[in-house]
């Protein structure tokens, strides 16, 4: 074996002479200067070569740490945009996945059915004046004779009677009187001839007064509910509404049903305005009922809210839809990725997809690229309909910055334990 050099000829040893002895003191000074400056460099370049390797290791090591936190499936607001693509196809799958477009947009839009049956609408105007059974008569006969039939010198002011059921009313000494289908005019004069046998010239005063018999009914949404008498200025159903104070909700999701003994028919408060035909006149025993309209969509995935939304006009469509929700988020939404979901008809699936074979409900999931040239007026057009789901996916760059967040998040923790572990 080689004998080990001498401790006084170690590099470090005479780095260190060379620093501090005299001159004088050490041996071949150009000799011990090479010998250092050859140790210094072979030191450095150990030393630097340290470094690199730890941080090789570290960028190694969050490569793999990020691997597995992707591959475990970091947290996010559902399927993205190819889970979804994989979920189902143009073909076969558990949904249908189509594209919109211009063609798509015309065999899709459906408006909600509303309006009134022509059972409604060719009945033509209470007469204002017309008699009703249940009605209520008030009744004031004059005589012109000392000893009078009904009372006193003057006039006698009858007890108001109402009109039975089968349309009759009494009046003493004229009998039983047919009162329904008259006019108060006619029934003055049908007991002023029955009266001329027993009193001569009497005069007879006739007076309608609203009863159970001429009303309708006023629910829901407006100023006043109530009962309202049939009369002259009352007698078609924006009047009576408005006699009820209007409605108290927004007019473009107000809805008016009428129903008539066993027959409903509904329509728009807008269509009322818009519509003169619509228009209907009233009938006793009317009930108009204004209700708010009750359609909804569901709303999920990157749109910044997840909640069922009301519809707030008749017509949605996927733009008003997204402005609802206050529009996609810039920093998770990805606008190539808007979803419609929906149960859809099979007459509707078999056109979508020519064929002639679905029967039944279909799953059907509408796409819309907002980034092409096109894609906002296709979904301008686009109807949104009752118990839809609107779902946006996010945006790819989303799961790099979760990746990001959850790796400086975890190495912060690290360095956190390092300097509590080592008192720093």
């Amino acid at each position: 074996m080689r004998p080990s050099p001498p401790e006084t000829h170690h590099p470090d040893n005479i780095c260190r002479r060379l620093a501090h002895d005299p001159p004088d003191r050490i041996p071949s000074k150009s000799y011990a200067k090479r010998r250092c400056h050859s140790f210094n460099t072979d030191q450095g370049d150990r030393a630097v070569n340290t470094k690199l390797f730890q941080k090789l290791r570290r960028v190694t090591g969050l490569i793999a740490f990020a691997s597995i936190l992707i591959g475990c499936g970091l947290p996010s607001t559902g399927p993205n945009k190819q889970q979804i693509y994989s979920g189902g196809q143009a073909s076969s799958g558990p949904a249908w996945v189509i594209p919109v477009t211009a063609i798509v947009n015309q065999k899709t839009a459906i408006k909600p059915s509303s309006g009134f049956a022509s059972h409604f609408k060719t009945l033509s105007k209470v007469g204002a004046d017309m008699i009703r059974a249940g009605d209520t008569l008030g009744l004031t006969i004059w005589e012109n004779v000392q000893d009078q039939l009904l009372g006193e010198m003057g006039p006698t002011t009858l007890q108001t009677v109402q009109v039975d059921g089968e349309g009759y009313i009494f009046v003493p000494y004229a009998g039983r009187i047919q009162a329904a289908g008259n006019t108060p005019e006619s029934i003055r004069k049908i007991i002023t001839d029955a009266l001329k046998e027993q009193t001569p010239d009497p005069q007879v005063e006739v007076r309608r007064i609203a009863g159970d018999g001429a009303t309708v009914s006023l629910l829901g949404a407006v100023s006043a509910q109530g009962i309202y008498p049939i009369e002259r200025p009352t007698r078609t159903l924006s009047a009576m509404i408005a006699a009820a104070g209007g409605v108290t909700i927004s007019p473009e999701i107000a809805q008016i049903k009428l129903i008539r003994g066993n027959r409903k028919g509904k329509i728009w408060l807008q269509d009322l305005y818009d519509k003169p035909g619509l228009d209907v006149a009233l009938r006793a025993g009317d009930r108009i009922l204004v209700e708010e309209d009750t359609r909804s969509f569901t709303a999920l995935g990157a749109t910044g809210t997840q909640a069922r939304v009301k519809f707030e006009v008749q017509s949605l469509t996927a733009i008003e839809a997204l402005a609802q929700l206050g529009g996609l988020r810039t920093d998770i939404s990805d606008p190539t990725g808007v979803f419609i979901l929906r149960s859809e008809r099979a007459r509707i699936a078999n056109s979508l997809l020519a064929r002639s074979d679905l029967k039944g409900a279909q799953r059907m999931v509408y796409v819309l690229d907002l980034t092409q040239p096109n894609g906002i007026f296709i979904a301008r057009e686009f109807m949104v309909r009752d118990n839809d789901t609107i779902y946006v996916t996010e945006a790819p760059f989303t799961q790099w910055s979760k990746t990001i967040a959850a790796l400086t998040g975890s190495l912060t923790a690290i360095n956190t334990v390092n300097a509590t572990a080592t008192g720093n």
